[in-house]
């Protein structure tokens, strides 16, 4: 079968297209960066840079919102929610893929009905389940629930991985005396980091920037996560443009370097077993 090769005007089209895209997404980062950087107590019009810059406003916006007791906060949370969710997520698919347990229909079946579901809709139900086991204004009462819907993805996730794994490891394992829990220990887990790694970052991000569950769960705004802090920012200094968008870049910032450190993991998991050699 012969291959199309791809010409120089494809090429230049493709790259054209994605700097479009890229400048399209950088375009209001940009304009918030402008804004932060204005004098304080301005109203910014536009997106200009004037000197000297204010980054003074970064330092106020710091110590307003008080972002260091809710970074601590959104970080116990993720030390919570992340490793028991990659935990219960690699089980749970090696049992329903490798493993084929009965019930694995039933199973998938509602793991998928599970994706179907928007965290919003089940706020309530949680809300009293927790309160009535007295979980209520604890980090636990924002964790599990944080757990339980991280699930459905993360089981079908990583389901998705083990489809790609060929059965003879597992053929070998077992003429190798392996059972169950020493191949999952020794061949799958290790060829599962893609995946996994993938998963901490989404994982991670999710709880990093998750606002309803922990605004309902948690009365106390400083044991929330940092993304209520915008919110709460927001009423108190929903006028002040400079402050909004100052307290908005540092609420993002640690999103954005988490991202740019595990990029190649997350390509990696993406691409895996889309190209077979």
């Amino acid at each position: 079968m012969s291959v199309r090769r791809i010409g120089k005007a494809e090429k230049w089209s493709g790259r054209v297209i994605l700097t479009g895209l890229v400048a399209f997404t950088l375009l209001p980062f940009a304009g918030m960066l402008s804004a932060a950087l204005q004098e304080p107590g301005s109203a910014p019009t536009g997106m200009s840079f004037s000197f000297p810059l204010h980054l003074e406003n970064f330092v106020t916006a710091f110590q307003v919102a008080r972002l260091p007791e809710l970074m601590w906060s959104s970080v116990l949370l993720v030390v919570m929610v992340v490793p028991a969710s990659l935990v219960l997520s690699l089980l749970a698919a090696y049992g329903l893929e490798v493993l084929r347990v009965p019930g694995r229909a039933i199973a998938l079946g509602v793991l998928l009905l599970g994706l179907t579901i928007p965290f919003e809709g089940l706020i309530w139900p949680l809300y009293y389940m927790m309160r009535n086991w007295g979980l209520h204004n604890t980090q636990i009462a924002i964790a599990l629930p944080l757990i339980a819907l991280y699930l459905p993805f993360g089981v079908l996730w990583m389901r998705a991985h083990f489809q790609g794994v060929p059965k003879e490891l597992d053929e070998a394992a077992a003429l190798d005396g392996a059972g169950s829990w020493r191949a999952l220990r020794l061949i799958h887990a290790p060829l599962a980091k893609p995946a996994l790694s993938t998963l901490t970052v989404l994982f991670s991000l999710w709880t990093w920037n998750q606002f309803i569950i922990a605004l309902v769960m948690m009365d106390d705004p400083l044991k929330r996560t940092v993304a209520g802090a915008l919110g709460a920012f927001q009423g108190e200094h929903g006028t002040d443009i400079v402050l909004l968008s100052a307290g908005a870049l540092l609420i993002m910032a640690p999103t954005i370097v988490v991202f740019l450190l595990f990029q190649k993991q997350f390509v990696a998991a993406l691409l895996q077993g889309s190209v077979k050699g």
